[in-house]
């Protein structure tokens, strides 16, 4: 199947590139969802074979497993390997109260707010799976926003801090899912002794495994000049070091964020040289750019097998108002406070509440979730929000961005 999925991937895209000209993240998300709808509707007139056909895919393409255990390693290095961990430092008050603070309490707002809300429009959730949901849904997607941001010529800082929040709030954002996730199938409140002791394996444990992973790579890399070689320790760093971390039961996100920016700093600084730095560069950009075009395929296909249904579809749009509201509280109003005191550039809170895109990683989150008469409720309701996340504030996000920050592009 996975050469089904790269040759439809590559017409998507071209068809993207050729007609629809967005970026590329949302064109091929908006691209495949045009074929997806193309389906549903030649499934309603009596021709089903394309359905039938999206449907055997989807079926035998497992998102959640593909994403969690192999494309995520990937994206997450690539973009942590472009962080300059001195700009990164520089901000990381911001950083880590938007990452850790914020992901957290937006994970519980979201719960208790869509526990509320849910019931009145129809589809009651018990309050453990509002609050599996707030978890998978609190962390943000960086990648069409700090690419659109260095088109418009934004700040820097901004750009800073938007990434590194991202690049770290997935993995304290999948921390909490698990935590919320053990909840809600124990039917019980863990103590806070289990929860602080989970969060300091899976957090604490992933940052410092990442740290000796990228030590490793750092001491090879620094043992020879040959591009080819150090690309491929890369990759097996990566890979490998996923797997590893799957293993010891550590956070892989956190292990890969921390891996990347220690090769991307270090590494870069006094283990390459100048051939080997721009073709791993090359390299992970390339990589970076087909698996996130794969990831918003296969998202935008996901519509063919998922049960919509008019109050489904409700309770996604009550979701989506939920999360850019406590989006608004946990990180447009910290990020106010810091534009305030002249750390952050004129309009970077509303940057910051309507670019905190989700994408891939909630789906799979959800799609990773136990069978449950509450499961697909969950899977369709966060599809809604990912979607409209992706499509509607991807395409007003530059703007709003040009509108209100002040830009040299």
């Amino acid at each position: 199947m996975i050469p089904i999925v790269l040759a439809i991937t590559a017409l998507v895209a071209w068809f993207n590139a050729r007609f629809l000209k967005l970026p590329s993240t949302i064109g091929v998300m908006a691209a495949a969802l045009i074929l997806s709808a193309a389906a549903l509707v030649l499934d309603r007139l009596g021709v089903d074979a394309p359905h039938a056909l999206g449907a055997e895919l989807l079926g035998e393409f497992d998102f959640s497993d593909v994403l969690m255990q192999g494309m995520l390693s990937v994206l997450l290095f690539a973009g942590a390997l472009q962080v300059d961990l001195r700009e990164l430092a520089a901000y990381r008050w911001p950083i880590t109260l938007l990452a850790v603070g914020g992901t957290v309490a937006a994970a519980l707002l979201v719960g208790f707010a869509l526990y509320a809300v849910l019931p009145l429009i129809g589809p009651a959730v018990p309050l453990e799976y509002c609050l599996v949901f707030g978890a998978l849904i609190a962390p943000t997607d960086p990648i069409s926003v700090t690419g659109l941001l260095r088109k418009v010529g934004a700040p820097h800082n901004l750009e800073t801090v938007i990434s590194g929040e991202s690049l770290f709030n997935d993995g304290v954002g999948i921390v909490v899912f698990v935590v919320m996730a053990e909840l809600a199938a124990s039917h019980h409140v863990p103590g806070a002794g289990d929860v602080a002791l989970l969060l300091l394996r899976e957090a604490g444990g992933g940052i410092l495994f990442g740290v000796v992973l990228g030590s490793l790579a750092y001491v090879l890399l620094a043992a020879i000049d040959s591009y080819q070689e150090e690309v491929l320790i890369t990759v097996a760093a990566v890979l490998g070091g996923y797997a590893l971390a799957h293993r010891l039961g550590v956070s892989g996100p956190l292990a890969m964020v921390a891996a990347g920016i220690l090769v991307g700093n270090l590494g870069r600084k006094h283990a390459m040289s100048s051939r080997t730095e721009e073709h791993v560069d090359q390299f992970w950009e390339l990589l970076d750019a087909i698996f996130n075009a794969i990831l918003f395929v296969l998202i935008g296909f996901e519509a063919m097998v998922l049960p919509l249904s008019g109050t489904l579809l409700a309770g996604g749009l009550a979701a989506v108002v939920v999360t850019l509201a406590a989006r608004l509280i946990t990180a447009g109003l910290p990020v106010a406070w810091f534009q305030h005191r002249g750390s952050l550039p004129k309009g970077a809170w509303q940057v910051f509440t309507w670019g905190g895109l989700r994408g891939g990683i909630s789906v799979a989150l959800a799609l990773s979730l136990p069978p449950s008469p509450y499961r697909d409720i969950l899977v369709t309701v966060t599809y809604v929000v990912v979607v409209f996340s992706v499509i509607v504030q991807g395409l007003t996000t530059g703007p709003l961005v040009r509108r209100l920050v002040p830009c040299s592009g």
